[in-house]
């Protein structure tokens, strides 16, 4: 089913032969996308989450755009919010917000361009999401455990470790290092080029020493055994001599953070956030791990203040008095006197 979907991936949004119909409007509007340079990650996750709406309307034998109400989307949302998965937890928020913003922007497309006579969506209401922490930091001494896992004497294990280093100098994020090139490493400057980044920015961030050994070690020892097409330009290859997908370069690095056995979960994002709270351990400026992980708004970045525990606690020891041993007496505090009436 899932190879019939790629060769045909309109098939999943239904019978298009309806032009004002669900599955021929959303494919039209995730066509616009692409036109205006929005990335295909975001065409794929919108076209995701219009299609849990499209059947969730189907079941209400809802057909057309123009079908649809303001009172109906409320009752979308909160189907979504008493919706649980298969394991009986909740859709976290993001996820709720995520389709809903999908659903926004699909009718504001469509109102814009005259294929509804009004949006239905235009004053849907977000859930309010407070300050969202990773679930999992590494230490430095953690982190280091994780890349000494690989078996550096297997082929498979080189590129790996070198995976790794890369994620964990660059902060890159995986969609970035999946499309990462051969030209794109400039050993003389220490630097990396991530092209068509999130939002489709170019930046250039540092790579550690380390990384660049890992990475020559790799592309002169592993990668020429293992590519297949002479004009392949991606620098990390499957074992099949092609680019390495996103699912599973989660789940090559998901396996050597169990293995490492430290009670955390995560995967190739754990690197991310532990380069940039260890970067602000250490004293690097906000505006600095910014312009690293390529976020657009500062406020993004600044989630790693609140990760930044280690440093927080050496600055809190230093002026506070009870803070260090012996800093503070283990008598109890004399009674405040009796103030005079």
């Amino acid at each position: 089913m899932r190879n019939e979907h790629m060769r045909n991936p309109r098939k999943p949004f239904g019978d298009t032969s309806d032009p004002s119909g669900f599955p021929a409007r959303v494919l039209a509007f995730l066509d616009w996308l692409r036109a205006h340079n929005y990335s295909e990650q975001t065409a794929r996750t919108w076209g995701r989450q219009l299609r849990t709406f499209i059947e969730w309307c189907a079941q209400r034998e809802l057909t057309r755009p123009s079908d649809v109400t303001r009172p109906l989307l409320e009752r979308f949302q909160r189907h979504l919010h008493q919706y649980r998965k298969g394991n009986g937890e909740p859709l976290a928020p993001s996820s709720q917000n995520g389709c809903l913003i999908a659903i926004k922007r699909f009718f504001h497309w469509l109102a814009k361009n005259q294929h509804v006579q009004f949006n239905p969506a235009s004053e849907l209401e977000l859930l309010r999401i407070g300050l969202q922490l990773p679930k999992s930091i590494l230490t430095a001494q953690e982190a280091e455990k994780i890349l000494a896992l690989p078996d550096v004497n297997d082929a498979l294990g080189v590129r790996d470790r070198a995976i790794l280093e890369t994620f964990y100098s660059t902060g890159m994020r995986r969609m970035e290092l999946a499309g990462w090139k051969l030209s794109d490493l400039d050993r003389s400057r220490g630097v990396v080029t991530i092209r068509k980044g999130k939002n489709k920015k170019d930046r250039v961030v540092p790579i550690g020493t380390r990384a660049v050994q890992w990475v020559d070690k790799y592309l002169s020892e592993v990668r020429p055994e293992l590519v297949r097409d002479a004009g392949e330009q991606r620098i990390f290859l499957s074992r099949q001599g092609g680019g390495i997908g996103l699912g599973a370069l989660s789940s090559l690095v998901g396996k050597y953070v169990v293995a490492a056995d430290l009670g955390k979960e995560g995967a190739c994002h754990i690197f991310r956030h532990t380069m940039a709270t260890l970067m602000l351990e250490n004293g690097a400026d906000l505006r600095v791990i910014q312009e690293i992980l390529g976020h657009a708004c500062l406020t993004t970045t600044q989630i790693y203040t609140h990760l930044s525990i280690g440093r927080l606690k050496e600055i809190h020891t230093a002026p506070h008095p009870t803070a260090r041993p012996g800093g503070a007496t283990d008598e109890a505090p004399e009674p405040a006197p009796e103030i005079p009436r």
